[in-house]
Formats: structure tokens, C-alpha cells, sequence
């Protein structure tokens, strides 16, 4: 692989563009090597051999000597100064340290390209080493914050395990520490997994140092070591626990009350601390570890385009501008380093008593591995998928079921169980579909979800899981259609009746099943995601969340298959295919407020977010998300009571909905239809070099939001098709439209996070400190 793929492949996609651009400067050697080569051809004629007249006039080049070398290493070379090609330093711009490259050979032939070269290259590395001192100081004052939570914690340790001798164990502690003979970095007490009639230990954090240390650095490790103390318990009178209103309970409880509390010493509470704190040490560490990378990788491709560079021109170069990249401050800063060495060590002392493989195996995300078994599975399950299909085709035909007296009664009262799986099993095609292409085009979806690093399924894994349900849901609906038509099967017509049900037992099973298998933790992912939409204004609001609820509100007439279900099989006479139930006020009164159900959870959100956020265009958000709501209630007060004064309200109200949807779709979650961006009418920034593919997404957006109206309107009329599956096909294209919505709307929100280097999830710390601003 080239070394620009291998650079691609492996930076942050949010920090890309702080990267040196190393395809540009590629771009610009390859003006210069095509300037030399035309130079070249010129000026020896078209019947000249450049490269063997090269080589030959090197061999008549004056023998320097063997010792030559080494008499220039020893006394220096009086040629230095001619052979010299570049002079690298750095000046003061803006009260900032900048690096400026003056290049000796610019009345050559040429110069004037290599001029260009040595700006772009100092304008990349002032770039990368400007980030670079950023970064480097903001996690300085993150591990100052976690420190002072560390000292917090510690306290609280000791609070919680000798909450009657606390002085006494504090002054046992302070006198077990002025005896210590070894060189700690920091001494602190660690009572994490002491039960309370164990005796507690001072921990040291030894000081990651070479092992040579002499006789005077041990002396005056041991003179300051008789100053270390204990965590001082006072702290946590200087202290209270942050409440996240992550929960019902703790929202409720910000509510009535403040959102800080006061320190209650109990171990439920330390148990909570700890987790958070343990939470907040792994994500800085995966920040330290990315932005070690992030500077080892501008360093080799440095490294790289100068060597690539006097490759070119002939000429050594390289070595005085590396020289000046490794004396830089992103060559000789170890405070990254540093920092590194000293969270392994707290963390590993403190939240793994002090194993070093547990530790670091919670430190170190898990790579995710591609098996083959995987890709085996999916084209088995495909294959069968295929043959069920064709079988149900056949079956269909060579029995005339579709001229059969009994088809419309199959279509009204068996169709709509089964079209529930097809709806499920095409919005996962979707979904695959999309993780496919975000993974193409560099979209961190696992960060933007909050997916644990190294559980979140590819498309391959959901491709597969998709293709295992339609090969439930084909095989069910075949096993329906032969015992149904089958004279043998006739006496079991309340079994054939039971398949349905039985397939979505099976469903519900695979999902809440305890087990590690399946998938579990993205199973429970989205059983935990959906729970929080269910009680929308009591959780704290999540990218997660959020992308859920909408992904439902495209899925209306799936959540009423689920309604028919519970009226098909406990009021209705399932045995006789009886749906008489249809025609009740309490169905059709249902069958609107389940489809008003993930509106209204999305409008619960977006208030939520505008009371915490403070951010306006949450409120037109929910407005957006209400007038679809009022639209469907003005529909079904239209079915109910009819009238020209409701049909006016109805359609107003449906045409005013789809036009501020399409709107919000393509401006806001979008981002496009920008007037004055570099690319007209999109964005600044796009991941897909084509942009025809933009406007033709806009287009079919319109188009299939129009479609939508159905669900308002309640078109369900077609010469050529039956009502019900009149009906699905416009659901299959609201989510068909979802799916093409998917990858703009996360597409956006990567540029977004792009655009503001931001790369890491905040995590809230549990302690508040009295003298720090309450946000």
C-alpha cells in the first residue's frame, strides 16, 4: 500500500484536516520532476539517454578517498556551505512559533517550483505543530482535573471503608509514607476492593524513569519522599457529586432539586463514582493514544516527502529539514508520552488492584475482527433466501392463488403478519447499505452513535442478520401458503394460523436472549436506545436516541402491524380469519394515536434538548415534528366526522407538514441548499466527489416525501394492485427515503464534528469543586 492510502487509512477522520496534506505536496514534486524531465529533453536533444549519460558522468567525478568520511566527520567538510540547499529556522508570528525554510538554489533551473514546495511544506508543518501544542495543552488540563478527581475519590475511599477512624487510619497512613526508602512519583492511599475488616496499604505509582538512577538521585527521591501525605480528607468538604440527568429518577430529582449534591459517603455512591471516573480515564486514554499517532504519522510523512524530494532533485535536503522537525516541539515533546505512562500506572493501581494485564486490557480498545465464517453465513443465508422466494413464486402460479375465491381474505388478514418482517428486513438492508458507504467515505459512525469500540457491527454482520430474517420469514410464509392449500394439513388450521405469531416469539426471543451470542451487545444497544425513546423526556438525549426515534417515525405502518397482531390473535377469532375488529372505533382511534407515538417521542426530545442545550433550533425541530402530529389527528377527526370544514384542515395541514419536512431534510439535517458555499447550492465540504449524486438525492427526497403524504392522507387505492399491498409499497418507499436520508444525516454531522476537531465523547466527572464555575 502507498503511503497516501496507508496516511488515509490511519489518521482520525475529525482530525483530518490537521494532518500534513500529504497528496498536495505530492502533487507539487510532481511539477518539479516534470519540469526536470522536459527540462532535460530539451536541452540534450530527443535522441539523448538521460539516465545512462548520468550515470556514466558520475564515474568521472574526482575520487574523494576511502577516509574521505571520516576526515569530514572529525574536522568538518570545506564543501559544507556549497552542498548546502536549504536553511531551516524558526521566527515569531503572532506571538506563535512559526517555521520559515529559505531555499539557497532558486536561480536554478526549476527554482522557482521548489520555492513553491518549501512554502506549502512549512505552511503544513506551522499547521500540524499549531494542533499539535493545542492538544497537547488541553489534555495537560485534562489530567489536572482528573487528578484533583483522583484526590477526591481517594478521599471518599477512605470515607466509605473507616467511616469511624478516618483520623486515625489518615495519621497510620501519613506515618506508614515517611517511612517508605523507595522513589515514588506520588504517594497515594488505595483502599479499592478492601472489605471492612482488611487493612488498607498505601500504593505508590513508581515514577516510569530508566533504571539507572544514581546514589544522589536516590537521596533526594528519599528526602522528598518524607514530605508525601496521605489524600487529605478535608477534601470532601470542598466537593459534591454531580448529578447527570442520564436517569428518570436523577431528571425528576434535578427537577425539584439542585444538580449538584452533597457527599453521602455511602458505597452505592463510590461504586458510582468509581465507574464514572474509570469511564472518564479510558476515554483521555484513547485520546492520548490518538494524538501519540496523530504525531507519529505527521513525522514519517514528513519523513517521506523530503526523502521523496531528493529523490527527485538529486539533492540532500532531507537531513537538515528533519533535523529541524525532530529539535521542533513535535519531535521532542514527551509530555504525550509522560502522560501516558502516568495513567497506566494510576489506573492500573486504582480501578485494577494493581493488575497489569486487566488494566491494560480495559485501557486498549478492542480491534474488531473480520471473520470469514461471516461472509460464509451471509451468502448461505442468501442463497436460501433466493430459493424460498422462487419457491413461493411457484407455488403462487401453479396454484392460481392470486385468482383464488379466498385473496382478498388472505390479503386482509394474513398479509399484514407478514409484511411486518419485510418491513424490518428492508430498513436493515438499508442500514447495512448505509455502513457500507459511511465506512467508504471515512464516517466515524461508531463514535457518532456511541458504539462500544470494537462491538459495532459492519455491514457484513448486518447484512448477515438480515438475511437470516428473511430466511425465517420466507420459510414461515412457504410453510403458511403449502399447509393452508395442502387437503392433509386442513384438520391443523389453528397451527397454520400460529405460524406468524410463533416467528415473531422467536424474534423477541433472539433479541432479550441473555446470552453472548448474536450479537449481543448491539442487540441491547437498541433495546436500550428504544426504552429512552419510550420515556423520551426523562433520559438525557443522545446522537443515538435521537437517530432512533426518526428511523421510527418510518417505520408507521411496522408499529401498526404490531397493533393488528394483539387485535388478530386476542380480540379477533384468528381460527376463521375474522377482522371485524377493523371496523371498531377503538381500532381505528388506535391505529392513528400508534402512529402519533414516535412523533411525539421525537417532540419530547427536542424540547428536552432545547431546555439544556439552549439551542432555538430544537424548538422549530419539535414544531416540525407536532405538525405531523396535528396533521394526523386532524385526519382522523376528518374519518370520524367527514365534512368540507375537516377536509380543508386535513390537507393544510398535510401540505404545510411536508413541505417544512422536505425543508428541514435538505437544509438543516442535510446541510445543502447553501447559496454561497464553494460547491453551489450544497456544501463547503462534501464527501462525494460527485455532485450530481447531491441533487439527485434532493430530488428523490421531495418526490418520496410527497409519497409520505399517504400516511396523512390515506391513499390506498390502485387499479393494479390490492389495497394492503397498496399500502406497503408506499411504507417500502418512506423507507427507501429514510435509508437515502441515513447517509446525508450522518455525512453532515462528521463534517460538523470535522469541522470542530472533535474527536472524543465528553464524559461528566462526578466531583464538583466549590471554587470551580457551575455550568
Amino acid at each position: 500500500m502507498k503511503f497516501g492510502k496507508e496516511l488515509a487509512s490511519q489518521m482520525v477522520p475529525e482530525w483530518q484536516g490537521a494532518y500534513m496534506d500529504y497528496n498536495s505536496l505530492k502533487k507539487l514534486l510532481k511539477d518539479i520532476l516534470r519540469f526536470r524531465q522536459q527540462n532535460a529533453v530539451s536541452s540534450s536533444g530527443p535522441m539523448a539517454r538521460t539516465g545512462s549519460l548520468k550515470r556514466r558522468l558520475s564515474m568521472y567525478r574526482a575520487f574523494s578517498g576511502l577516509t574521505s568520511r571520516y576526515n569530514n566527520l572529525k574536522g568538518g567538510s570545506p564543501r559544507k556551505n556549497e552542498e548546502e540547499v536549504i536553511l531551516v529556522g524558526s521566527v515569531q508570528l503572532e506571538g506563535s512559533e512559526n517555521y520559515q525554510t529559505m531555499f539557497l538554489r532558486s536561480a536554478d533551473a526549476g527554482g522557482e517550483y521548489e520555492l513553491l514546495y518549501f512554502k506549502a511544506l512549512d505552511d503544513e508543518f506551522n499547521k500540524v505543530l499549531k494542533f499539535y501544542k493545542e492538544k497537547v495543552q488541553e489534555v495537560k488540563g485534562e489530567a489536572e482535573e482528573l487528578s484533583k478527581q483522583m484526590n477526591a475519590l481517594i478521599a471518599l475511599r477512605i470515607a466509605v471503608d473507616k467511616p469511624d477512624g478516618m483520623q486515625k487510619f489518615a495519621s497510620q497512613v501519613r506515618t506508614e509514607s515517611s517511612s517508605m526508602n523507595s522513589g515514588p512519583a506520588t504517594v497515594v492511599a488505595s483502599v479499592s476492593g478492601v472489605g471492612p475488616g482488611q487493612n488498607m496499604e498505601v500504593i505508590q505509582e513508581v515514577e516510569m524513569s530508566s533504571e539507572g538512577t544514581s546514589g544522589d538521585q536516590r537521596i533526594s527521591r528519599k528526602r522528598e519522599n518524607d514530605r508525601y501525605e496521605p489524600a487529605s480528607l478535608d477534601v470532601l468538604g470542598q466537593v459534591m457529586i454531580n448529578i447527570d440527568p442520564d436517569t428518570p429518577v436523577s431528571t425528576l430529582r434535578n427537577c425539584i432539586m439542585s444538580s449538584k449534591a452533597d457527599v453521602s459517603f455511602h458505597k452505592e455512591e463510590l461504586r458510582k463514582v468509581e465507574e464514572k471516573l474509570r469511564q472518564a480515564f479510558v476515554e483521555f486514554y484513547q485520546q492520548l493514544r490518538l494524538l501519540k499517532s496523530f504525531c507519529f504519522l505527521n513525522m514519517l510523512a514528513f519523513s517521506k516527502i523530503m526523502k521523496k524530494y531528493d529523490k527527485i532533485t538529486s539533492r540532500n535536503a532531507s537531513k537538515s529539514y528533519l533535523e529541524m522537525v525532530d529539535k521542533s516541539y513535535l519531535g521532542s515533546s514527551e509530555e504525550v508520552n509522560k502522560l501516558i505512562e502516568r495513567l497506566e500506572a494510576t489506573f492500573i493501581k486504582h480501578f485494577a488492584n494493581g493488575n497489569h494485564r486487566k488494566g491494560m486490557k480495559s485501557l486498549k480498545p478492542k480491534h474488531k475482527k473480520e471473520r470469514h465464517r461471516t461472509t460464509f453465513f451471509l451468502g448461505l443465508f442468501t442463497g436460501c433466501s433466493i430459493a424460498l422466494f422462487a419457491g413461493i413464486t411457484v407455488s403462487m402460479h401453479a396454484r392460481k392463488l392470486l385468482d383464488h375465491p379466498g385473496r382478498g381474505q388472505y390479503m386482509d388478514a394474513v398479509f399484514p403478519l407478514y409484511s411486518l418482517f419485510g418491513y424490518i428486513f428492508l430498513h436493515m438492508l438499508m442500514y447495512g447499505a448505509n455502513t457500507y458507504f459511511w465506512k467508504r467515505f471515512s464516517v466515524n459512525y461508531p463514535f457518532i452513535f456511541g458504539f462500544k469500540p470494537g462491538t459495532e457491527l459492519g455491514f457484513r454482520e448486518i447484512f448477515l442478520v438480515a438475511s437470516g430474517l428473511s430466511v425465517l420469514a420466507l420459510a414461515a410464509t412457504l410453510a403458511n401458503l403449502d399447509m393452508e392449500m395442502d387437503q392433509r394439513t386442513e384438520r391443523f388450521q389453528t397451527l397454520t394460523e400460529l405460524v406468524p405469531l410463533g416467528l415473531v416469539a422467536v424474534l423477541l426471543l433472539i433479541t432479550f436472549c441473555p446470552f453472548n451470542i448474536i450479537y449481543r451487545s448491539s442487540r441491547f444497544f437498541l433495546v436500550r436506545c428504544a426504552w429512552r425513546c419510550i420515556l423520551a423526556p426523562l433520559y438525557k438525549v443522545t446522537m443515538s436516541d435521537f437517530f432512533l426515534a426518526d428511523q421510527l417515525t418510518s417505520q408507521v405502518q411496522a408499529i401498526r402491524c404490531i397493533q393488528f397482531y394483539i387485535y388478530y390473535y386476542i380480540w379477533g377469532d384468528f381460527t376463521t380469519r375474522s377482522t371485524t375488529f377493523v371496523a371498531s372505533n377503538t381500532f381505528e382511534i388506535l391505529y392513528i394515536i400508534v402512529a402519533i407515538i414516535p412523533f411525539w417521542s421525537r417532540v419530547l426530545q427536542c424540547l428536552r434538548r432545547l431546555i439544556e442545550e439552549k439551542d432555538i433550533s430544537q424548538g422549530f425541530n419539535s414544531l416540525k415534528y407536532f405538525s405531523t402530529v396535528a396533521a394526523l389527528v386532524l385526519r382522523t377527526i376528518y374519518d370520524l366526522r367527514r365534512g368540507p370544514f375537516w377536509r380543508i384542515l386535513a390537507a393544510s395541514s398535510s401540505g404545510f407538514t411536508t413541505i417544512y419536512n422536505t425543508y428541514w431534510d435538505i437544509v438543516i439535517d442535510w446541510g445543502l441548499l447553501q447559496r454561497n458555499s464553494k460547491n453551489r447550492w450544497l456544501r463547503d465540504k462534501l464527501l462525494v466527489s460527485n455532485k450530481a449524486v447531491y441533487f439527485v438525492a434532493i430530488v428523490v427526497n421531495i418526490l418520496l416525501r410527497l409519497v409520505w403524504m399517504q400516511l396523512v392522507l390515506d391513499i390506498q387505492e390502485a387499479p393494479f394492485l390490492h389495497r394492503k399491498a397498496m399500502v406497503a409499497l408506499v411504507a417500502c418507499l418512506e423507507i427507501l427515503r429514510r435509508g437515502i436520508w441515513n447517509f446525508f444525516r450522518l455525512e453532515n454531522e462528521h463534517l460538523n464534528n470535522v469541522g470542530k476537531y472533535r474527536a472524543f465523547k465528553h464524559v461528566p466527572l462526578p466531583f464538583h469543586y466549590a471554587d470551580e464555575k457551575i455550568m
